[in-house]
């Protein structure tokens, strides 16, 4: 499973990392590609805590559900995950591979994770 990871709200990013967990716990091997609104998100230290969005991100937010970072480690942690930063989007925030969190594989370019794609499941968040 190939996973586009674009949207920084919370509702989205929260749904991507459930997506990536269950896959990569069950077995599926999963490539995370963190690019746009996303990618801010992901660094060793964010700007900002997710806008939320709508009825159901105000109840994210306000519930007891494991946050997404933590999913996403999990997805690498136990299972056949690899989370990647989108070499543009890094370019465009002037961060390198040390800003990445340490749960982040680092960067890759968008025509190598699309090639990486041609023959797999591809789900854009």
């Amino acid at each position: 499973m190939f996973i586009i990871c674009r949207s920084g709200t919370l509702e989205t990013l929260q749904f991507a990392a459930m997506t990536a967990s269950v896959a990569a716990v069950s077995g599926r091997a999963v490539t995370v590609f963190l690019t746009m609104g996303a990618l801010p998100h992901f660094m060793r230290a964010p700007a900002a805590p997710p806008p939320v969005e709508g009825m159901m991100g105000e109840r994210l937010a306000a519930s007891a559900a494991p946050p997404f970072g933590q999913l996403f480690e999990q997805a690498v942690e136990l299972g056949d995950a690899k989370i990647h930063a989108c070499s543009m989007a890094m370019d465009l925030l002037g961060a390198t591979e040390a800003d990445l969190a340490p749960h982040v594989d680092g960067v890759l370019g968008l025509t190598r994770f699309l090639s990486d794609a041609e023959a797999g499941q591809l789900v854009v968040f």
